[in-house]
């Protein structure tokens, strides 16, 4: 049932994504963003950890997934530090996710040979 109910949330945000490339004159990279800063207001605000308990890793894979890893780690810097972990807070709690992102980019550029689309 797990997977059934992360299939559907997953599948839930990719359908309103693909609904806003097809249907408005937005660029991808401005839905992307859109995506990110949803799922930090969401968390901020805590409407987007009922979706998470409820989905799983089909709310936390997505990008919105990333906005409310980010604002999780801005409130729990916070608490812990003040003001100062307003700004540190949401890089140091992806930082794993980005370390890896960063790591597995460049291990891909070095194994594969880039080619010309034409």
């Amino acid at each position: 049932m797990e997977y059934l109910r992360a299939f559907l949330v997953g599948g839930v945000l990719c359908i309103i994504g693909q609904i806003l490339i097809d249907k408005t004159a937005l660029t991808p990279a401005k839905i992307l963003v859109l995506y990110v800063v949803s799922g930090v207001v969401l968390g901020a605000v805590g409407l987007y950890r009922p979706l998470v308990d409820f989905g799983g890793a089909g709310a936390t894979v997505p990008l919105t997934g990333f906005g409310y890893l980010l604002s999780k780690g801005v409130q729990k810097a916070v608490m812990e530090q003040g003001f100062l972990g307003a700004l540190t807070g949401g890089v140091t709690a992806a930082a794993g996710g980005i370390t890896a992102a960063i790591f597995f980019g460049y291990l891909i550029a070095l194994l594969c040979k880039p080619k010309s689309k034409s």
